[in-house]
């Protein structure tokens, strides 16, 4: 079967934004075989413009996810992984590839998917994988950086075989840390390429503010079981973020204030025992690197 490649984005809210992400999709040297574009409650407009968009770009179908109340923080509660799977739920996954989700925020370079999918076919082990992010700036433009091992959830592509492996995504807050693990443990490799730079144009961490963003984050590490030393070295290097200082304590407070409240975590010994070991051998490596050579 040759490469088809299935693209979702849930979006709500997105009309500042969503024309130049959909310009972005439509340049592509390797276009999508199906865009599926899933608005969820927006109400500013966001459905009218992928309405007239929708008539331009052949392989785009925009549809509205049915009504649902995910609380005070969308994000938290899941809301763009369960519009993703409502969508992926009247689709035939057979007949495509690979599966991809898409925000409406994200512009991407014109070569994207092309260069992705020559990623994809250089490694067959990849199964997850992605490019990185810049935001605004001031007047210019700077990173996100991440592991490589982590892919951003706002553009996120799997092989049709590791998305069926780890059964899907789940709809709760980490999501798009919990299906790298799982890829991960069932045997695939999980890849962001800095070569690919795709604009992020609501810096990370908005919805809602920075500081409920960074608290976010915390209480995100608390489900998918990072212990306390990691959370405590990552709050550390989360302190240098804008707010400084205080963005590292929200990061602390998101995660204790889960743990005190005992916010549900992913429920598998398999995938306590695998984060774990990540973990140990992450930490590792930076002590390592501290300690002196031996003489030669």
């Amino acid at each position: 079967m040759s490469e088809r490649v299935l693209i979702v984005s849930p979006v709500r809210n997105e009309a500042a934004h969503i024309e130049r992400v959909a310009r972005s999709v439509a340049a592509q040297t390797r276009a999508p075989d199906a865009w599926v574009v899933v608005d969820d409650g927006s109400d500013d407009g966001t459905l009218e413009l992928l309405r007239s968009l929708e008539a331009a770009i052949p392989y785009m179908t925009v549809l509205e996810a049915p009504a649902a109340d995910a609380g005070p923080d969308r994000l938290a509660g899941g809301a763009e992984a369960r519009a993703f799977n409502w969508a992926l739920g009247g689709l035939e996954l057979s007949s495509f590839t690979h599966v991809g989700k898409l925000d409406g925020d994200i512009e991407l370079p014109p070569d994207y998917f092309e260069r992705l999918l020559a990623e994809f076919t250089y490694d067959r082990r990849v199964g997850v994988a992605g490019g990185t992010l810049i935001e605004p700036c001031g007047e210019g433009w700077r990173p996100i950086r991440i592991p490589r091992h982590h892919v951003h959830g706002a553009l996120k592509l799997y092989t049709l075989r590791c998305f069926t492996a780890i059964g899907g995504i789940q709809e709760r807050l980490g999501w798009d840390t919990i299906d790298e693990t799982y890829a991960r443990m069932r045997g695939f490799d999980t890849h962001s390429y800095p070569e690919l730079v795709a604009r992020h144009h609501r810096p990370r961490a908005s919805a809602g503010g920075r500081l409920r963003g960074h608290a976010r984050h915390g209480e995100c590490a608390w489900i998918v079981r990072y212990g306390p030393g990691w959370v405590v070295l990552r709050a550390f290097k989360m302190a240098l973020e804008h707010p400084r200082g205080v963005s590292g304590l929200a990061f602390l407070w998101g995660y204790f204030g889960a743990a005190l409240l005992q916010r549900p975590k992913v429920e598998d010994a398999d995938f306590r025992r695998f984060t774990r070991r990540e973990l140990r051998h992450r930490m590792r490596r930076p002590l390592r690197a501290l300690l002196p050579r031996p003489a030669r």
